[in-house]
């Protein structure tokens, strides 16, 4: 009786282990919910990145207009290919960008946006990575969309592309607008 308990656990545990692969085939994998959207931001207080030439943020500055923050990196090649989209997005709709600039040096800050143009009102600076965190931020790329009333909307996982501008992110902004 013990020999077939000790071949069988395993055997149940391979069958149910496929049977929780098999049932989640079929969702997107770029789907990451988030527990904050329709939520308020959370609280928050980040410096400015030195010498860049534009303010820190916290969570009352995302109040009174709506607000795309993005999350980037210098050492972040994903960042790098959607920074022209923001670039483009900022002079098309206006919309007020901020940037949280997770775990990087500020030379290295400065340096990324010097060469593709800074496209932010505000950047601050989350070194140790603890705003990112308290926003439920998986990895760099991210980007999220908060109302007037400082309430998170929407949140992109990864790279923004230019389908995901048009299908997602910008029709995001004007619901937030609304």
């Amino acid at each position: 009786m013990m020999r077939y308990l000790l071949f069988g656990l395993p055997l149940i545990a391979l069958i149910a282990l496929v049977a929780v692969f098999a049932f989640s085939i079929d969702r997107d994998p770029t789907l990451v919910r988030s527990a904050l959207i329709n939520r308020p931001a959370p609280a928050f207080a980040m410096a400015e990145v030195p010498e860049l030439g534009v303010p820190g943020f916290d969570t009352a500055a995302l109040m009174g207009e709506v607000t795309v923050v993005n999350v980037f990196a210098s050492w972040c090649i994903p960042c790098r290919d959607e920074h022209p989209l923001l670039v483009n997005m900022r002079e098309e709709t206006g919309v007020r960008l901020f940037g949280i600039n997770q775990a990087d040096a500020p030379e290295n800050a400065r340096a990324f946006l010097a060469e593709l143009g800074n496209p932010y009102d505000a950047v601050g600076t989350d070194r140790d990575r603890r705003v990112s965190i308290d926003w439920g931020v998986y990895g760099v790329p991210e980007t999220f969309v908060v109302d007037a009333r400082g309430i998170i909307t929407f949140k992109h996982v990864g790279p923004l592309t230019p389908a995901a501008m048009e299908d997602e992110l910008l029709p995001a902004i004007a619901a937030a607008r609304g």
